[in-house]
């Protein structure tokens, strides 16, 4: 038997599902809606189908191709204007030399379609109609019958006062190749309003069948939203569902599910998708392939397409997101909002109720929509934030956007220039390392391959090589599903601000440089990496002091790179090193916060058990330090740093010291004990290390375990930090707890208050309007020097939507008392 499958729809009320597939490729629960007719056919012998198609047809197409892989044959009758029911099924006539079946391609139905072609014959009609009886005729073609099933009226969307009948017109029909013959090729026609009527006027035998079974025409999004809950209740028969693991639930391949996850019935888990721990499900609910639910993720009612993630504590309620979407930590979804295609929800942002996102959007962190989004915000159109390319992996960043990107970033770089690239030891980075790595010989640029090393050394041996910039590529210290991209140029630091727009520009125009084959760049590994550092190293300490001193230290690598390069130098510096996390693990080079304290604590307990002078760990990308003194004491990184400052004062009186804006004034009155003097800088990495590199500075800290000492590069190196402070000790002949002992007291307190991206400048503006009778400093947000020892610092967080408040005072009590009053006054100026 054969079957004409309408599928040439646009599903302009699906909007924005609709907007990149046709209306009958819309997903129901675990397949296309028209999968799930062309399986309804093959059950009833339908094994010669020709499906109608004209908006998007190519995706159908690819998608079915010939049918052999159903196990039906397929045909195409492709319309190039839309031609109406009627009219696309006579675009198909050289199909159809018999009596055949005419379904919409984009319904949900269970009818039994043997039963009608059993009617249709023992009727001996014309045309048979499919009637269905519902509960609100309204929105559908009225049929009325009579007691031998053949039609007697047509009411096209009636109102109530003509409503004499709840038998709608389903869509099946069950035709002779004669009903046909009367229509003009490539004109537009409508079964119901131009051919039935026509035969009903004649007296042609015209019958409706009503039909048992389930039926759902999917044309709104309230009606999706149905089928999609019918379909997961079962009320619609014969259509499979994966393996049932109980509670209603249904899976599909290697689907993983926390333990105390909490999952309520009826849902569908698509393959591989992920349930992490503590997530709540409540269904009817679907979740389709490869979608990853976070922590804490909490979801009601709702449909969530292939390939998509939901951050940690991110609530879905009634919601639709399509596929390869990402919604942040935090973000929460209304009932009937929808999220089109290749959308970025930004973390704690809020979509009200029934806003429609359209695809290849992105919405800011803590923005709240309550309108839709269409035209505007044309996706993401800045790629840098402050830790380079930051993204979750296989998410936001897949290996194809990673490769990309390498071709932009190339693209600024002279042809045949050199370029390093390293990464640390986790299999996320390597991916896309390796991705980076393919777009830059793309652009004509060659690849010096560094392997895994400390960033300090990849840094130094760029600015040190006939290379023009670098690439460094690092799961994230602070969470371990984020990977970060940072690009860095010929001296070894990141790139400036300009630079980062012309990367941007390229990536987004894609206005890539293609070379000609033979100046495609090479790749290769680079020749004596560790050696060149280690060289320029040891020139840049004082080697004998340090040698002579013969220190007694433990040092904790945290599993990384540096335990491939520090322990040899210290060793040539006749450490005896108590080594603790010296083996490199990929599973390590991101922990948990707790994880983190809790090796601080042992490296504490095993540095007083064993009298050493120092100890000390290092970050798994070799850029900071964090210190336990001689009796062990851990070091506040505030203390660290203003130890590490008096000592490089003491032994370079009247130099210069950078801090940022955010550290306590003791660092001014330490400058002052050696002549020397403070430069203020922006809460920035990049402005710390530009005034460092600018200004011969001795040092420069930024209060988070960072150091840079310019004389031997200009950047953070945990490395050279530790040398340095042992060179220190070394000929100022003193322990880090004297040191320590001999600074001022200080009182810092620090909190974050909720304040949205729309509200930030109207409240700076405010704040700097209230205080303008006060010193105030424009560095980097405004500090307000309320007198010789107390300040507030008010900075807008660049990444999230948030006013960070600072505050020094004579007393912890007292700079809690400014907090507390300055965050009431950020609160009451946003209303």
């Amino acid at each position: 038997m054969k079957a004409v499958v309408m599928a040439g729809g646009s599903g302009s009320r699906l909007r924005p599902l609709t907007i990149e597939r046709p209306k009958p490729m819309v997903p129901m629960v675990n397949k296309p809606v028209l999968a799930h007719i062309l399986d309804l056919l093959k059950r009833h012998n339908f094994c010669e189908v020709i499906i109608t198609v004209q908006y998007l047809a190519d995706l159908i197409q690819d998608y079915f191709e010939d049918g052999s892989s159903l196990g039906i044959t397929i045909h195409y009758s492709v319309e190039e204007t839309p031609l109406g029911t009627a009219g696309s099924v006579k675009n198909a006539q050289r199909y159809l030399d018999e009596t055949f079946l005419v379904i919409s391609g984009d319904a949900v139905t269970d009818i039994n379609l043997a039963d009608i072609l059993q009617f249709h014959r023992e009727k001996g009609a014309l045309a048979t109609l499919t009637l269905k009886s519902v509960a609100n005729p309204l929105e559908y073609g009225v049929v009325v019958t009579d007691d031998e099933g053949r039609i007697t009226q047509f009411l096209e969307k009636p109102s109530w006062g003509q409503v004499i009948s709840d038998t709608v017109n389903t869509g099946i029909y069950m035709l002779e190749p004669e009903v046909l013959d009367g229509l003009e090729p490539n004109v537009a026609y409508d079964f119901s309003r131009d051919v039935f009527p026509p035969i009903l006027s004649k007296g042609a035998p015209l019958f409706g069948y009503i039909a048992d079974g389930y039926w759902c025409d999917v044309g709104s999004i309230s009606a999706y939203m149905k089928a999609t809950a019918d379909t997961l209740e079962g009320k619609v028969h014969h259509i499979d569902l994966g393996h049932h693991i109980g509670g209603g639930v249904w899976t599909g391949q290697g689907v993983e599910i926390a333990p105390d996850a909490t999952l309520y019935g009826p849902i569908y888990l698509g393959n591989e998708v992920k349930i992490k721990g503590g997530v709540v499900i409540q269904g009817p609910a679907v979740i389709r392939d490869y979608t990853i639910i976070d922590n804490r993720v909490q979801i009601e009612r709702s449909v969530i397409w292939r390939n998509c993630y939901v951050g940690e504590s991110a609530e879905v309620r009634g919601a639709i997101i399509s596929r390869r979407c990402s919604l942040k930590a935090k973000s929460v979804l209304f009932e009937g909002s929808i999220i089109g295609d290749n959308s970025l929800i930004g973390e704690g942002a809020v979509i009200h109720p029934n806003v429609k996102i359209w695809p290849s959007k992105e919405v800011e962190p803590g923005a709240i929509v309550k309108s839709s989004i269409i035209w505007g915000s044309q996706g993401r159109r800045v790629l840098f934030s402050r830790y380079g390319v930051t993204g979750v992996v296989n998410v936001d960043l897949t290996p194809e956007f990673s490769a990309r990107l390498g071709a932009a970033f190339g693209a600024i770089l002279p042809k045949g220039s050199l370029v390093t690239i390293n990464r640390d030891p986790h299999r996320s980075p390597r991916m896309l390392k390796r991705a980076i790595i393919a777009g830059l010989p793309s652009a004509g640029v060659n690849v010096w391959d560094l392997g895994t090393q400390p960033i300090p050394v990849a840094r130094y041996y760029t600015c040190h090589s006939e290379a023009v910039a670098g690439v460094h590529v690092r799961l994230s210290p602070y969470d371990q599903r984020v990977v970060d991209i940072r690009f860095i140029d010929d001296r070894g630091l990141n790139l400036d601000a300009a630079q980062k727009r012309r990367v941007e520009q390229i990536f987004f125009r894609e206005d890539f440089r293609r070379v000609y084959l033979d100046e495609i760049g090479t790749i290769s590994y680079a020749p004596e990496v560790v050696k060149r550092y280690t060289d320029g190293f040891l020139q840049s300490i004082n080697y004998d002091a340090i040698r002579n001193a013969q220190f007694y230290i433990v040092v904790d690598y945290a599993n990384s790179p540096v335990a491939a390069v520090l322990p040899g130098i210290l060793r040539k510096l006749h450490c005896n090193v108590v080594a603790l996390n010296a083996n490199v693990e990929e599973t390590r080079m991101a922990i948990q916060p707790h994880e983190f304290q809790a090796a601080l604590d042992r490296l504490s307990l095993i540095a007083s058990a064993l009298n050493t002078h120092i100890g000390l760990r290092l970050d798994v990308g070799g850029e900071k330090i964090f210190l336990v003194d001689d009796r062990g004491v851990r070091l506040n990184n505030v203390v660290a740093a203003a130890a590490m400052t008096d000592l490089a004062l003491r032994a370079s009186p009247g130099g210069t010291i950078a801090v940022p804006v955010t550290m306590p004034n003791m660092f001014e009155q330490i400058a002052a004990q050696h002549g020397g003097r403070v430069i203020r800088t922006k809460v920035d990495e990049h402005a710390l290390t530009k005034v460092a590199c600018e200004n011969s500075v001795v040092v420069a800290a930024d209060g988070n375990g960072s150091f840079i000492f310019p004389q031997f590069q200009c950047a953070s190196d945990g490395l050279m930090a530790t040398a340095k402070l042992l060179e220190f000790l070394a000929t100022q002949q003193t322990t880090l707890s004297q040191v320590m002992a001999s600074l001022p007291p200080f009182h810092v307190i620090y909190e974050k208050v909720p304040c949205p991206w729309e509200a930030k400048g109207t409240v700076m503006r405010r704040l700097n309007e209230q205080c303008r009778h006060n010193q105030v400093d424009t560095t980097d947000g405004l500090k307000i020097q309320l007198n010789p020892t107390e300040w507030v610092l008010l900075l807008p967080d660049p990444d999230r939507p948030l006013l960070q408040i600072h505050a020094e005072a004579a007393s912890s009590a007292q700079a809690k008392e400014l907090i507390r009053k300055y965050a009431s006054l950020v609160r009451h100026l946003q209303e």
